[in-house]
């Protein structure tokens, strides 16, 4: 819920810090302490540079610093989160809870009680954990289980990084074994192994979500992995020195296993900083270049596997892709008046073609969208999740009827020799112009869900209804006057015009969803005032 909460709330500002403050590695790795602090998750920040990464916006080097400096405050938090803070958790649920039910739909506002409710329960969670666990220190049976752990430092490291895997996070995992240890559940020898076990978890888990990532985010989820299993090694021999001089400290072992955590990433910092563009050279050799396709028309560029967990940026992604769909429509749109016009079979193919760019583009978003979690939108996001959803599926459906009717209508005329009259052609191009330019006020609606350029899109509509009603009657009176251009098109004329009707019913679709949200949203604001 923190992670969800501040993600939504501040998705953009937080990865344009991390894009913007990239040019050093020192400012990359207080980046990555900055963003982290405020996720919570070290995982979510490496994901971000591995988005990054994928799209060029920042080097390996560079991500590699922003997840050093991820590590580091990770352990910063867990030191927190040790001390005794229950007394703040009934005061961040009930300011949550409040500051929810007051702000339902005022957006981040909203999202920050989300966190703040996350964090308290964070709190609670963590006392119930150490409350629980309290009885098994007096356990007989426990101990025998444990023991092998101890004494197989490899089976102690795993158990700790598939504890890491399942809780989905190595600050979680390090905090519920500082739990056990308070507990005397675990000593400390088991506890610093586990440590590092969760440590090493906490790097596969970004590692294994980027395998299908391109070879630029997977470098630096393979350099991450590299040095956690470097500073795991460069620290066994050490551990038993390691316990002698936290104990001499005089602390609990709840915060001895903290400290080692700190020390961990610590030393791994000192040591993976300087050294920080041999590394990324490592990584370009482990995970080389690979040949990318020639052709990259079918495939989505804007839909992030990495932004999922932030619905904000996942359908600010989608309608980016959607756009790009509106824009190979139109294009397909405009080139079929120029294969009727000039009777061109290569365009004719062209069209075809990007008709099955529009397939699988659709039909990817489509996917993408069924991954969002609608459940986490709020009623404004929910409005566009659906308006994303409609506009894409419209533009779809208007691909289909340019390469199932219309290109049928065009083959036809070729095929045919058919010639239409001048008035009828120019009629046709007239109709062919007006429906262009509603395309073009459909996609700057769908993108800027302004009302009164939804409302102009609405109102043209009954004189597009009426231009096709005139160019049919002008076309019954050319028949009537025995134009042999009309006698020979008398069906194709019609059947066309019939087509842009239908193409532009699909496109003002958008401007009715736009200002049915807007008149919603109104509604909701007279009743948050009063």
């Amino acid at each position: 819920m923190i992670k969800l909460g501040f993600t939504r709330a501040y998705a953009t500002s937080l990865q344009k810090t991390i894009a913007t403050n990239t040019s050093n590695r020192i400012k990359a790795f207080f980046a990555g302490m900055g963003v982290t602090a405020i996720l919570q998750s070290s995982t979510a920040t490496t994901m971000i540079c591995a988005s990054f990464a994928s799209k060029k916006m920042i080097g390996t080097t560079a991500g590699l610093a922003v997840i050093i400096g991820a590590d580091v405050s990770t352990t910063l938090v867990a030191q927190v989160l040790t001390f005794d803070l229950s007394w703040l958790m009934p005061i961040l649920i009930l300011t949550g809870v409040i500051m929810h039910n007051r702000y339902e739909h005022g957006g981040r506002k909203k999202h920050i009680a989300r966190a703040l409710i996350g964090l308290g329960l964070v709190l609670l969670s963590l006392s119930i954990i150490k409350e629980s666990a309290a009885p098994l220190g007096q356990s007989e049976i426990l101990p025998i289980i444990l023991q092998p752990l101890e004494n197989e430092p490899i089976l102690a490291l795993l158990v700790a990084g598939l504890l890491t895997w399942m809780l989905h996070s190595s600050l979680a995992s390090v905090l519920l074994i500082a739990s056990f240890a308070s507990s005397g559940l675990i000593n400390a020898h088991l506890g610093l192994l586990l440590v590092l076990g969760a440590n090493l978890g906490g790097a596969l888990i970004p590692y294994v979500m980027t395998l299908k990532m391109g070879a630029r985010a997977r470098r630096i989820t393979v350099g991450n992995l590299i040095m956690r299993i470097t500073c795991v090694i460069m620290i066994l021999p050490f551990l038993g020195m390691i316990i002698t001089a936290l104990d001499s400290m005089g602390i609990e072992q709840s915060r001895e296993i903290i400290h080692f955590h700190t020390l961990f990433n610590v030393l791994l910092a000192l040591t993976f900083l300087p050294l920080i563009k041999p590394l990324s050279k490592i990584c370009r050799k482990l995970v080389p270049d690979q040949e990318e396709p020639v052709n990259q028309e079918h495939q989505p560029l804007y839909l992030d596997e990495t932004a999922l967990e932030s619905p904000t940026i996942a359908l600010a992604g989608a309608a980016r892709e959607t756009l790009r769909v509106a824009k190979v429509v139109e294009d397909m749109f405009a080139d079929s008046m120029a294969a009727l016009k000039n009777e061109d079979t290569n365009i004719v193919k062209k069209i075809i073609s990007d008709d099955d760019t529009v397939d699988k583009l659709h039909t990817a978003i489509k996917l993408y969208l069924t991954r969002v979690n609608e459940e986490a939108l709020d009623p404004k996001e929910s409005d566009r999740f659906v308006q994303i959803l409609s506009f894409s599926t419209n533009l779809e459906h208007i691909g289909d009827i340019i390469e199932k009717s219309l290109i049928e209508l065009i083959s036809a005329k070729i095929k045919r020799k058919n010639r239409f009259s001048k008035e009828g052609f120019k009629e046709i191009q007239d109709f062919h112009q007006t429906i262009l330019g509603n395309m073009k006020i459909a996609q700057a609606i769908f993108m800027s869900e302004d009302p009164k350029l939804a409302q102009q899109l609405v109102e043209g509509k009954a004189s597009v209804r009426r231009a096709a009603q005139s160019s049919s009657a002008k076309h019954f009176q050319r028949l009537r006057a025995g134009v042999p251009e009309t006698q020979n098109t008398i069906s194709l004329h019609t059947d066309i015009i019939r087509d842009y009707k239908r193409i532009n019913s699909y496109i003002t679709s958008v401007a009715y969803s736009i200002l049915d949200n807007a008149s919603s949203h109104k509604d909701n604001r007279k009743g948050d005032d009063a």
